[in-house]
């Protein structure tokens, strides 16, 4: 955030790194969470996000060189700290083939944090020494991170902060498909024992996630014991987010009821995915009419000879969608081959207008003239 401006929001302070404006933008993936949105969030103060997943083509569709998922990950998060300010990366547990090299890859970039989902990264702290970098888990609960902090113990390493995210999220939820909707699994109540536990480990700071859409949703969990947020759909929509204009477009023309929980079809992750269910691949695979097909392999799991080469998306339309084609697509990445995958969390519908990041950042942050 400019100078000239101030917040009533506190700073928030992981490892060391001062936040002016304690909202970490999400990284994104495939290909909304890229240099030119993380670049813009830094510069106004708050913590932008690139998202490693399926980097690599989206790096090689720009600059024509072809770069492994390393080589990936330096280069975006690199970009993403060129102009200044606070800059990570969004590193997915569920991506397995590519976890550690695109680990590898911030770090020696020298990105300032690592948040690291979608399963829990119980090795992170053990791939290479993250010196100044920040180590962030998500979680869904006290749990899970006491699993964490006891796991990371053992590489002498404690989280620098914790995301926990709740059921109003986007993309992949850390939640069983009949957990989704319950009372003990609003984010209000999850966060009590989630700070607990962070303050039992250290007392690491707790940054809220899923459905936070305004100031005052910034301003009543911070009044609850958070120290920050995170926020996903909100910059979505934004000039720099770097989803297609038919991906913009689709959040525009969401109406509530547009915004499911895609369960059978769903990832083949396994885990429950928020989209509009009016996106063209999420059809396709609810009326059995797309044949079975994984040709990127980013989400494949090993076989018995340790290799990287089962996928379900590999061999059944009936309960998975291809999220890493219809992903891609959404990005913009191969729209004429593949149907996109719009995926988006519980407040999507609520966007009327593509704003640009300053504007967002000044209006979440309840920026005013300090003249």
């Amino acid at each position: 955030m400019p100078e000239n401006k101030k917040t009533s929001l506190p700073p928030l302070v992981i490892k060391g790194k001062t936040l002016r404006v304690p909202i970490i933008q999400g990284g994104m993936g495939v290909g909304v969470s890229l240099h030119p949105l993380a670049q813009a969030v830094a510069r106004e103060g708050g913590a932008g996000i690139v998202s490693s997943a399926c980097l690599d083509r989206l790096v090689h569709k720009r600059t024509g060189k072809k770069v492994d998922s390393y080589e990936a990950a330096f280069e975006e998060v690199s970009l993403s700290r060129a102009g200044g300010g606070i800059a990570g990366i969004n590193i997915m547990v569920a991506l397995l083939r590519d976890y550690e090299s695109s680990v590898r890859g911030a770090l020696d970039a020298g990105a300032d944090m690592i948040i690291s989902g979608a399963g829990l990264p119980m090795g992170l702290p053990g791939i290479q020494k993250p010196k100044d970098t920040a180590l962030v888990p998500i979680v869904s609960s006290a749990r899970a991170l006491e699993l964490i902090c006891k796991k990371w113990e053992r590489f002498g390493y404690r989280p620098d902060a914790v995301v926990l995210e709740g059921p109003l999220a986007g993309g992949h939820l850390g939640f069983k498909i009949d957990q989704i909707d319950t009372e003990d699994n609003r984010l209000e109540n999850l966060l009590p024992p989630v700070k607990d536990m962070a303050k039992k480990y250290g007392g690491m700071p707790v940054i809220v996630a899923g459905g936070i859409y305004t100031h005052e949703d910034i301003r009543k969990f911070i009044a609850m014991g958070a120290d920050g947020v995170q926020m996903g759909t909100r910059f979505l929509a934004t000039e720099e987010s770097s989803a297609t204009q038919d991906y913009k477009q689709a959040v525009l023309g969401a109406k509530e009821e547009d915004i499911v929980v895609a369960h059978r079809p769903g990832s083949p992750c396994g885990l429950p995915f928020r989209v509009i269910r009016q996106s063209p691949m999420y059809v396709s695979a609810l009326q059995r009419i797309r044949k079975p097909k994984c040709d990127k392999g980013y989400v494949l799991l090993k076989d018995d000879e340790g290799k990287y080469t089962r996928c379900p998306a590999k061999v059944s339309n009936e309960e998975f969608f291809c999220i890493c084609n219809g992903l891609l697509s959404s990005a913009g990445y191969n729209p004429v081959e593949e149907e996109p995958l719009y995926t988006v969390g519980t407040n999507a519908s609520r966007i009327d207008s593509i704003v640009s990041v300053k504007s967002l950042m000044d209006e979440l942050s309840g920026a005013v003239s300090a003249d």
